[in-house]
């Protein structure tokens, strides 16, 4: 069974070369794999029981989360530059200018990517409330707007931590289309659990892209998780994502990534691809997938709608990422894509650094873009 397999170490640590427990899956099953072994330079670790460890990293997450608030401000600053206007338009607001401050805020927010549905509902319920004499100031204006925006966010989704069962090994499956960031987002998220104590494993099911398992294997090495990947090529990525599994469940990991290729949401043969990958590890652990994420790049703005859709439809999209926010003005979209598909934002992509995925927070979203 040994022969079947190979480890791969970084060279420095070649003559370290782990042994890998024998495996009951069989050979026909382990024949087009490698396991590529990285060691746990963690510091962690994770003896407590399935329920109690994962109740405990999601309690952490959410935390961190809070205590990162300024990564949030700061990734969010051209939406929020773009939106500074409004204080401009509220500070000498008086009850006679109420339809022309209405109207430019109207478009302020249009231009944010907040959407015509979410704009005018907002907008109009603003103007019900000023003639109707609950609002009047600018700073309350202001507040009630902030209001609306956080009660779009939390009413459709409240619930956006990460939801990993009971389980182990949890099963995470990362989808979207091409260049929206999904690699890299895969391999900040196994960043950001490592650093909480969990054991990960990544599984490379990109087997469409040529240097998808190698960017994987890159992050891997940085974040010193261990990788399944496919070896031969045009493997199917079901196979590797059932064999990571089963090692997963095997070798006492709490968490397996799983990578998938990135495809159009008009290709309906990969999309059921997918289909397939879901079926096949909900056959290995009962529950799984336990989250089905889908990385949506924020430059894109309303048009990551369609996509939206698309993917929930086929796989059921338990939670959205959404990359590149920091180089846009149209942080909008996060309000609209939540309003639209009561999909839960769960993470956002807020700089190019390894920790610049942060763990969304409606509440100070609403303060990084209004402050």
């Amino acid at each position: 069974m040994a022969s079947l397999l190979s480890s791969r170490l970084p060279h420095h640590l070649s003559s370290n070369k782990p042994v890998l427990p024998p495996s009951s899956s069989g050979s026909n099953l382990l024949h087009n794999f490698t396991y590529k072994t990285r060691f746990d330079q963690s510091r962690f670790k994770c003896s407590a029981g399935g329920t109690g460890f994962f109740t405990k990293l999601g309690r952490l997450l959410k935390e961190k989360a809070k205590s990162d608030v300024e990564k949030l401000f700061s990734g969010f600053s051209k939406t929020r530059d773009n939106l500074a206007v409004i204080d401009e338009l509220l500070l000498y607001w008086n009850l006679s200018d109420t339809d022309r401050v209405l109207d430019e805020l109207e478009e302020v927010l249009l231009v944010s990517d907040f959407g015509p549905k979410i704009t005018i509902k907002i907008v109009e319920s603003l103007r019900e409330d000023i003639y109707g004499g609950k609002i009047k100031s600018g700073s309350e204006i202001k507040s009630a707007l902030k209001k609306s925006i956080l009660d779009l966010l939390t009413s459709k989704a409240p619930k956006t931590e990460l939801r990993l069962g009971f389980r182990k090994p949890s099963v995470i499956m990362i989808v979207g289309v091409n260049g929206g960031g999904k690699t890299t987002s895969l391999g900040k998220l196994a960043n950001r659990l490592k650093k909480e104590g969990a054991k990960i494993l990544l599984a490379a099911g990109d087997t469409f892209r040529a240097a998808a398992s190698d960017q994987l294997e890159i992050w891997a090495e940085r974040t010193g998780c261990e990788i399944v990947v496919a070896e031969k090529e045009k493997a199917k990525a079901s196979s590797v994502l059932s064999q990571a599994v089963k090692r997963g469940k095997e070798e006492g990991f709490d968490i397996v990534l799983c990578d998938t290729s990135g495809r159009l949401h008009t290709n309906y043969s990969l999309m059921e691809e997918l289909v397939a990958c879901k079926k096949v590890v909900s056959k290995i652990v009962t529950g799984a997938p336990n989250e089905i994420l889908l990385v949506l790049d924020g430059t894109t703005g309303l048009n990551m709608l369609p996509q939206a859709r698309e993917f929930n439809d086929v796989v059921g999209v338990t939670g959205l990422i959404l990359t590149k926010l920091d180089g846009s003005a149209r942080g909008g979209c996060v309000v609209s894509v939540v309003d639209e598909l009561g999909i839960p934002v769960k993470f956002v992509g807020v700089g190019e650094g390894v920790d610049d995925l942060q763990p969304f927070n409606a509440e100070e979203f609403v303060n990084a873009i209004f402050p």
